[in-house]
């Protein structure tokens, strides 16, 4: 009676355990009853029926990263290069994704590789090679389309690495130096004519303001001369009326200021050690003789001491003495 009792508290613990199941966090379990899904347990402890219930497939939930293996594709142009690439996942429906598909991971892979293959091969090995990022989005709106019957959502297809072939490697990079050198080759010129350019138009403006000086100089010259001309013609003016005024007596005194500014000049220049005169230097003295003549005759002629009518006697220069050896002998 005892073993019995025994026995039957063992069944009932069996029974417990076996009646409560623990989901972990990031997981859902799938519950079959005889065989069929019935429910998705969710993290946490659940208690199902023992021997009627089942846990039928443990999902992950949490977003996945699924590696593709190399692909040799043959691009539009007929060049084979090699592809690498990556995919990210994660399960929406845990039940889609444990019944709708066999084997999820190796359908995703296939899946995305053949897309693979179609998307790339219908382009050109040059825009393989620029275009990643339409090659990423269009890969990702198809997988993702494909796959939502199973509860997946395809969160990123990125491509890892594209490898064409080894004498296209080398085309590709002396292309790449003929474009660089063409390039800089290209900036030369245009610097070159920019800096020409820029002489030139250094020049035109530098001719341009040498113009404008040479007017500007012509035009002030132009305006001294004529200011000059004024001048010297007011001068004569004044001078004709003083002649016609006081008579001789204006002429001489205006001839002898001149002549003694004259010889004023040769005696205070600076390279001269000897003096040539044009004339005797006795004349000078006359000259002065005159000049003091015509002081004292203005001046009487103003206090009345000269007689009306009676002209100012112009003063002789005394007669050279001779020295007998043709030489004028000075004063």
């Amino acid at each position: 009676m005892e073993a019995t009792i025994i026995a039957v508290l063992v069944f009932v613990v069996i029974l417990l355990v076996t009646s409560v199941r623990v989901v972990r966090q990031g997981h859902v379990y799938t519950i079959e009853r005889l065989g069929r899904f019935t429910n998705a347990a969710h993290p946490g402890m659940h208690l199902i029926v023992p021997l009627v219930d089942r846990v039928g497939h443990k999902i992950n939930m949490m977003e996945q990263v699924l590696d593709i293996p190399g692909q040799e594709i043959i691009t539009k142009d007929n060049a084979m290069v090699g592809v690498d690439a990556v995919v990210f996942f994660q399960v929406l429906d845990a039940g889609k994704a444990a019944y709708e598909v066999s084997g999820l991971h190796n359908a995703i892979m296939a899946l995305t590789t053949t897309n693979l293959r179609t998307v790339m091969g219908s382009m050109d090995l040059d825009e393989t090679l620029s275009q990643r990022d339409d090659i990423n989005a269009r890969l990702l709106s198809v997988v993702d389309h494909a796959t939502s019957p199973w509860g997946v959502k395809i969160t990123r297809v990125e491509i890892k690495d594209i490898r064409p072939p080894v004498d296209i490697s080398e085309a590709m990079a002396r292309q790449m130096k003929a474009e660089r050198l063409k390039r800089a080759e290209i900036l030369e010129a245009e610097g070159d004519r920019a800096s020409a350019i820029l002489r030139a138009e250094g020049q035109k403006q530098s001719r341009i303001l040498e113009a404008e000086g040479r007017r500007e100089s012509a035009f002030r010259d132009a305006e001294a001369r004529e200011r000059q001309a004024q001048a010297e013609a007011e001068a004569t003016r004044v001078v004709s009326d003083a002649i016609a005024t006081s008579g001789t007596q204006a002429l001489n005194y205006f001839v002898a200021q001149k002549y003694v500014e004259a010889v004023g000049d040769f005696a205070t220049s600076p390279n001269a050690k000897t003096i040539l005169f044009p004339v005797e230097a006795t004349q000078l003295i006359g000259t002065l003789g005159g000049i003091g003549e015509l002081v004292r005759d203005a001046v009487g002629s103003g206090s009345g001491n000269v007689q009306a009518g009676v002209p100012p006697q112009t003063p002789q220069p005394p007669q050279r003495p001779y020295t007998g050896s043709g030489v004028p002998r000075s004063g």
